[in-house]
């Protein structure tokens, strides 16, 4: 089963560690079921920037970025090269070892889930 290590712009959270995950959900979905802070507005559709992340390692492991996740990224707040969107990270590889860097949620308008 993959693991993802979920670290924290704002200081004030601890690392999270999520072992046993399944190929086949994505990072939001992840985040949703340990209850893991991430704002997300469009219902998981690729349609805002809400849910925007930095894949620090594994991403690999993880389906290939599409032009309309890019086009999106673009829209989020400092975005970078490992910028993605959480709902469009679906984990490929059964045995991932995925690190990644949520924002601080505070600079993000969105619903707080």
């Amino acid at each position: 089963m993959a693991r993802i290590t979920f670290k924290f712009e704002d200081k004030s959270i601890e690392t999270k560690v999520v072992e046993d995950v399944e190929a086949g959900f994505t990072i939001q979905e992840v985040t949703e079921d340990n209850d893991i802070h991430l704002n997300h507005n469009c219902g998981c559709v690729c349609a805002c920037s809400t849910c925007h992340v930095y894949v620090d390692e594994g991403g690999d492991a993880l389906e290939e970025i599409t032009d309309k996740e890019e086009d999106f990224i673009d829209r989020a707040i400092n975005p970078r090269i490992e910028s993605r969107l959480a709902c469009q990270c679906i984990i490929l590889d059964k045995d991932a070892d995925i690190e990644v860097l949520i924002p601080d949620q505070e600079q993000i308008i969105g619903h707080e889930h």
